[in-house]
C-alpha cells in the first residue's frame, strides 16, 4: 500500500509487501473536532516540495514472521494473515484493497518471489533473499499499485531475531526491519500547499485536498479507496487514513524552526508499528 504525505514510503517500508497490511480494525471515523489551535496555528509553512532521507527513516514494532515449509507459506504478522500456497501461481484473495490474487514461489533455497494482481493487473512484485549466514534478509520490491504512475522500487534490510522451524525455508523466522537501501528518487518526495484552512497534498500520482478539522476526503489515485481527515496537532499536521471507516494510519508532520525540514512519524493502530523519518525542502 502506498500511503501518501511525507511518510509516502512507510507503509512499503515496514514489510516491503504492501500486500501484507491491509486489513482494517475497528476505529472512529468522525470528522476532527476545528479547534482554535488550529486557527492560532500557522502550518502554511510547510507550502512546497520536501524530500525524505531515506538514511534518517526508523522502524519500530513487532518483527514480520514468516513460514516457508512444505510448499506452503505463510504470514501470521501480515494483516490479514497470509496462508498460501507456494507453486508459484496466482491464487484468489478476499479482504485485501490493493490485492484479489496473490503468487509465492521458492526461488531457491535462500530466496522467494512475492506477487499481487488487482483486476488482472500487476500491483506489487518482491523479491525476499536471506544472506549467506542466515541473519540478513533483503527485500526488493516494485509498488505498482497508482495506475498512471511511475511504479516504486526500493529495498530494505532486516536482521533476524527469531530462528525458522526445523525444516523450513530461509526466509522463515523473525524478522526486524533495519534499513532502508534503497528508494525510487521521485517517490521520497511530497508537495503540500496550504491555502487557508485547506490543505492539498500531491505525489506518485496521487493528491487530496481536505479542509482543517473537516471531514475525510478520498485519496484520488489510491486503488484502495483511502480517506484522509486532516487538523492541526501542536506544531504540526495530522493526518489520518481510512479505509470503510476503520483507520489504517495516522501521520504527524511537523516543521523545524527554520521552515527547511520537517520531522514525520507514521503509526499504524492495528499492530502499533511505528515508522519515522525527516525530509528536507527542495523548493
Amino acid at each position: 500500500m502506498r500511503t501518501v504525505t511525507c511518510t509516502a514510503i512507510a507503509a512499503a517500508l515496514i514489510l516491503m509487501a504492501p500486500a501484507c497490511k491491509q486489513q482494517e480494525t475497528a476505529a472512529s471515523n468522525e470528522p476532527a473536532a476545528a479547534t482554535t489551535e488550529a486557527a492560532a496555528t500557522d502550518i502554511s509553512v510547510l507550502n512546497g516540495t520536501w524530500k525524505t532521507d531515506r538514511d534518517s527513516v526508523k522502524f519500530e514494532g513487532k518483527p514480520d514472521e514468516f513460514v516457508l515449509k512444505d510448499g506452503k507459506f505463510t504470514c501470521s504478522t501480515c494483516i490479514p494473515p497470509v496462508d498460501l500456497v507456494a507453486d508459484g501461481q496466482f491464487h484468489e484473495v478476499t479482504g485485501r484493497p490493493y490485492a484479489d490474487h496473490m503468487s509465492i514461489k521458492a526461488v531457491d533455497d535462500k530466496s522467494l518471489e512475492w506477487k499481487s494482481q488487482k483486476g488482472g493487473r500487476d500491483t506489487f512484485a518482491a523479491t525476499f533473499s536471506v544472506s549467506a549466514d542466515g541473519n540478513t534478509l533483503t527485500r526488493k520490491f516494485k509498488d505498482m499499485t497508482t495506475p498512471n504512475a511511475p511504479p516504486v522500487e526500493g529495498a530494505s534490510s532486516s536482521k533476524r531475531v527469531g530462528a525458522a522451524p526445523a525444516g523450513a525455508h530461509a526466509v522463515s523466522g523473525q524478522w526486524m526491519a533495519e534499513h532502508v537501501n534503497e528508494y525510487s528518487e521521485d517517490a521520497l518526495n511530497a508537495t503540500y500547499k496550504v491555502e487557508g484552512n485547506k490543505v492539498s497534498w500531491s505525489g506518485m500520482g496521487q493528491s487530496y485536498t481536505a479542509e482543517l478539522g473537516g471531514p475525510a476526503v478520498p485519496v484520488t489515485g489510491d486503488i484502495g479507496g483511502t480517506t484522509v481527515q486532516v487538523s492541526v496537532e501542536g506544531n504540526g499536521l495530522k493526518e489520518v487514513f481510512t479505509r470503510d471507516g476503520k483507520v489504517v494510519s495516522e501521520a504527524v508532520t511537523v516543521p523545524s524552526a527554520d521552515g527547511q525540514s520537517v520531522t514525520w512519524t507514521s503509526t499504524d493502530p492495528r499492530d502499533g508499528s511505528k515508522v519515522s523519518g525527516t525530509a528536507k525542502k527542495t523548493s
